[in-house]
């Protein structure tokens, strides 16, 4: 069971780091510091896009508009660090 929730513990960890990468690779593609043209930064903007943006949508469905401020990555990113907090809180060990 301490292995499930090791894994558990690490997939949560690589979410946060995946949501964080999402909206720096968001703002340079916003700012032409990076091009979309380039096959590569695609690539991995559309894999990281496929991945957070289920997660990110349902929390834009709660939050107010606030022009053009997305606030949606940093409560998901709460929102994980507290299960991470609570897995381990319940069962210590894990981390």
């Amino acid at each position: 069971m301490m292995s499930l929730l090791g894994l558990i513990n690490a997939v949560i960890g690589l979410y946060i780091w995946c949501l964080i990468i999402s909206a720096i690779l968001s703002w340079l593609i916003a700012f032409n510091v990076l091009n979309t043209q380039n096959r590569i930064v695609y690539s991995i903007g559309e894999f990281l896009y496929r991945i957070t943006e289920p997660a990110l949508r349902r929390i834009r469905q709660f939050l107010p508009n606030l022009g053009g401020i997305d606030l949606s990555p940093v409560v998901l990113i709460l929102l994980l660090i507290f299960a991470r907090n609570l897995l381990n809180e319940y069962w210590p060990g894990t981390m």
